[in-house]
């Protein structure tokens, strides 16, 4: 194998397909970035057994192909070698079996490869009609609900988000059991088969990167323990969680006493301000009281101090609940809007999030008991 490319072209799709590249994996072919050169162009895939990533760089974007050919290289040392060389054309060349030889006018290195043979069969198979989304929508979709998966490896369903397509309605969902986040989208085509999966949410945040802000295609291939994401020339697999998500819709209160709109931004600094006097020991509680029009938000640490912020409301109701600014500001800064509304019923019932301009979206914090 012998060619000639930019180093930043070449960078871009070794920093993609390196997504799949696992610190903690023990087996050395996993650990590595397959070079496999063709006549349609340069294929670099990675796998940890959890997600596989393939990226093709076209013939076109190639300066000059010598001989095919491929190689498994270390993915974390020709990574960093090619960040660090200057952004001019590199010369690549696999000899005296799995040699690879990097090399510029004034630099070049000498890399051990391994057999490409034992690299593992990536099954890409791709589906007759997949799912078409907007890529800028599906990347809003990640940002609004990953926060809201736990960390908890002890219930592994919570660790995914939950996409659910009934028809042409699309329900996403992410919840650790103390918050929830639920976004709606209609797709542009009626399934005739109902689906309910659960994708690992550290999958899709590693795809959400890869992906940029545009209007691209990106396709959706659902298979019983699998999904395949197809974009541009970059092809994304993750495996699916086993197992049942939770019933969430009879979570969601409908039925509330107390509502109160206020600024977006607003809210969210008042709540930023208060959670500096707040610490993980008391789970970062903060207090909203509502009454004569005035929405208060205070802290009060017995160690650090405390601190009250007041904004004028147009809401007759009153109620007094507590609540962890860490949650409550993740969810706040999922909206994109200039106002939102805070739907409550009581100090022991869940607080719904909304947005009258956005009603794609809900967000839901557990209130949490002060003593």
């Amino acid at each position: 194998m012998k060619f000639v490319i930019k180093q930043d072209i070449l960078l871009e799709n070794l920093n993609h397909t390196a997504r799949a590249i696992s610190p903690r994996n023990l087996i050395p072919i996993l650990t590595g970035i397959k070079f496999d050169l063709r006549e349609e162009g340069l294929y670099l895939s990675a796998s940890d057994t959890d997600i596989s990533i393939r990226c093709l760089i076209p013939k076109d974007k190639i300066i000059e192909v010598k001989q095919l050919g491929s190689i498994v290289i270390g993915g974390k040392y020709i990574v960093e070698i090619i960040k660090k060389l200057p952004n001019m054309d590199i010369t690549i060349e696999v000899m005296d079996g799995y040699k690879m030889i990097v090399s510029t006018i004034n630099t070049e290195f000498n890399l051990n490869g391994i057999n490409p043979n034992e690299f593992p069969n990536l099954d890409l198979e791709e589906t007759k009609e997949p799912i078409i989304l907007n890529t800028s929508v599906f990347k809003k979709i990640i940002s609004q609900t990953f926060f809201a998966t736990s960390q908890n490896e002890s219930r592994p369903l919570l660790t995914g988000i939950n996409f659910r397509i009934e028809n042409n309605l699309m329900e996403v969902i992410a919840t650790d059991s103390y918050r929830l986040a639920k976004k709606s989208i209609f797709i542009d085509k009626n399934l005739d088969n109902n689906i309910n999966i659960v994708i690992p949410g550290k999958n899709l945040l590693e795809l959400s990167k890869i992906l940029d802000d545009d209007d691209e295609s990106l396709e959706l291939h659902i298979f019983e323990n699998k999904i395949l994401f197809k974009y541009k020339e970059i092809v994304f697999l993750s495996r699916l969680l086993s197992g049942t998500y939770p019933a969430t819709s009879s979570i969601i209160p409908t039925d509330f006493s107390v509502s109160v709109e206020c600024s977006c931004n607003g809210l969210y600094e008042m709540i930023d301000r208060a959670s500096l006097l707040t610490s993980d020991r008391d789970k970062n509680t903060i207090k909203l009281v509502l009454k004569s029009k005035e929405l208060i938000i205070s802290s009060n640490s017995p160690e650090i101090g405390k601190v009250e912020e007041k904004m004028a409301v147009n809401s007759e109701d009153e109620i007094s609940i507590s609540f962890s600014s860490k949650y409550m500001l993740d969810c706040v800064k999922s909206f994109e809007t200039n106002t939102i509304t805070l739907y409550m019923i009581d100090y022991n019932k869940p607080i719904i999030i909304k947005s009258n301009e956005d009603d794609s979206l809900i967000q839901l914090v557990l209130p949490i008991k002060t003593y």
